[in-house]
């Protein structure tokens, strides 16, 4: 969970590789790409002013599963606004060095458009003119103003679906002072019952299902479902189970809780894990006023890691 809002994620589809290097956009998008997939492109926009209209183009139809709406994609991008004026590169997973986490179902509409259907080791560039941007306001936050029309060029790396779960090797826990976790149908939390004892002093990490992918690195993007509840009622207080679709984030980097950073790591991707957070560990004496958290609460998670890029 991240510090200030939710996160989290689902089923895995690994991008399969595809060579890409002497593809070029069409005529409907108005630029040129060139590069192969997984490396940045090469991306010529004309000094003229964009055309009006969407326009999507394929580049390389990949050999994963398609993106629907409600899930999560992890894409390597580029981004630019474009005018009268000219263009700039906006934003650029191989500047920030990892991939973007792409939410479907609350992305703009010119990104929805432009990655439904899309499959995983596939590359799609679009034109998103400002009705399918940010409309007639533009966003200061992302530098983007009222006239910009938007050029994306998105390499799909993998697919997580609301569907998705841990996969490994159940690990039964058996505990009487740490929660008890029972097994769930796909896409649906497990149930978890908190025992009537006091909470740990320290953060309590139990792995129930021991996944077979890679241990999980610092400033990894994670790809996750989760839910989080009260030690002291048990009331779920988030859930990415719940919210029916999956979440991601940044790991060992301060961007989520203390709690996560240090135990989330090293972890292997598939694996199920079991997580009490005293509050020096979560969100300290200020709690979480928004999600009903309080300063002397300790927080229970059950945690999938699906994937980790």
């Amino acid at each position: 969970m991240r510090r200030r809002s939710t996160a989290l994620a689902t089923a895995l589809v690994l991008a399969a590789p595809l060579s890409l290097s002497a593809c070029s956009g069409s005529d409907d998008v108005g630029v040129s790409v060139k590069g192969a997939f997984g490396a940045r492109p090469d991306v010529s926009i004309p000094k003229d002013a964009p055309a009006d209209g969407f326009a999507v183009k394929t580049l390389g139809k990949g050999k994963g599963e398609q993106v629907r709406k409600g899930d999560l994609v992890i894409a390597d991008y580029v981004g630019f606004r474009w005018n009268k004026g000219g263009n700039k590169l906006l934003a650029s997973s191989y500047v920030a060095g990892q991939p973007g986490a792409f939410p479907t179902g609350r992305l703009v509409p010119g990104l929805e458009k432009a990655l439904k259907g899309a499959r995983a080791g596939g590359r799609v560039v679009a034109r998103i003119p400002p009705k399918d941007g940010y409309g007639t306001k533009g966003s200061t936050q992302h530098q983007v103003g009222a006239d910009d029309t938007l050029v994306y060029v998105l390499d799909v790396r993998a697919i997580y679906p609301k569907t998705a779960a841990a996969r490994g090797k159940d690990q039964p826990l058996d505990d009487p002072a740490l929660p008890k976790v029972g097994p769930a149908g796909p896409g649906q939390p497990p149930p978890v019952t908190v025992p009537k004892v006091a909470a740990p002093k320290r953060v309590a990490l139990r792995v129930l299902t021991q996944g077979d992918g890679p241990p999980v690195r610092k400033d990894q993007v994670l790809a996750l479902q989760y839910e989080g509840l009260f030690w002291r009622d048990g009331k779920v207080f988030d859930s990415s189970w719940k919210s029916g679709r999956p979440s991601a984030v940044t790991i060992g980097t301060g961007q989520v809780m203390k709690g996560w950073d240090q135990t989330l790591v090293g972890q292997k991707v598939g694996s199920r894990v079991l997580l009490v957070v005293p509050p020096a560990f979560g969100y300290g004496a200020k709690g979480l006023p928004q999600a009903g958290i309080k300063g002397d609460d300790t927080l229970v998670f059950v945690v999938d890691i699906l994937g980790a890029h």
